[in-house]
């Protein structure tokens, strides 16, 4: 990590630093202690290099397990009008197509650690700039970069249990790669559900949400403003995600 990166502010006279996987097992016992922490060093290449082992793990579960010309045909029928269009084309360029569709599938899944990087950045400068302007808070952006780090780290739990039901004998044709495990009411709808509902139930997701949480109690303390202040940005940004994703979700089915 650069310099910037690893910038540092004073300690807390009276509380010891604490060491990286301090800070990744207090995110789920004492989350408050991490984040008072990450007002002493804003490092956060803990909680990053622990998401790209496990996107690695979950690639291979679904490459020996479902393959990725399966989970590209999953999606296609996931999405009734790409479907009918695929439906539509000669064999040849319908073989063509999937093929593309695949790398592209595979290509996500792979990189998906950058992508994550740049998805992170995004969050942590539209919280900084909601917290430090609408609320008067005085973060800095790195500190903010870090909370969004270890406030995702229960997400891990989703990849363990995608996981396990992988390795546990998953139907293929069941596999969802935008929906991986039963953690909200998406997931046990059909897929015959309509798709701006089907959107919203996947969003009440409860690792979603306890991640939410730990963001809010983070970026208050960073920020040193309300506890309230902080889940109004956070979950205010939510609901706005939300309702965009069921606008997208009816506008194409």
């Amino acid at each position: 990590m650069s310099d910037v990166e690893a910038q540092s502010v004073p300690a807390v006279p009276g509380e010891p630093a604490l060491t990286q996987s301090q800070r990744v097992i207090y995110t789920f016992t004492a989350p408050s202690k991490t984040f008072n922490d990450i007002k002493r060093s804003t490092s956060w290449w803990m909680p990053f290099l622990i998401g790209v082992v496990a996107t690695y793990i979950l690639f291979f579960a679904v490459k020996t397990k479902v393959g990725f010309d399966q989970v590209a045909e999953n999606q296609i029928r996931m999405s009734p009008k790409r479907a009918e269009q695929m439906d539509k084309l000669p064999a040849d360029q319908r073989a063509a197509q999937m093929k593309i569709s695949v790398i592209v599938t595979e290509v996500i899944f792979a990189a998906f650690p950058v992508f994550s990087l740049i998805g992170t950045a995004i969050i942590a400068g539209v919280l900084l700039a909601t917290i430090n302007f609408g609320f008067g808070g005085k973060a800095t952006f790195w500190e903010v970069f870090a909370v969004s780090w270890y406030a995702s780290l229960p997400g891990l739990l989703k990849v363990l249990l995608g996981v396990i039901a992988l390795f546990a004998g998953l139907a293929p044709e069941s596999f969802n790669s935008q929906n991986i495990a039963g953690t909200n009411i998406g997931f046990y709808l059909s897929q015959d559900t309509s798709k701006p509902l089907l959107s919203l139930a996947t969003s009440l997701d409860v690792i979603t949400i306890w991640s939410l949480v730990l963001s809010a109690i983070g970026l208050s303390i960073v920020a040193k403003t309300k506890r309230s202040s902080a889940y109004i940005a956070v979950f205010g940004w939510w609901i706005v995600v939300v309702i965009v994703g069921v606008g997208i979700a009816a506008a194409f089915s």
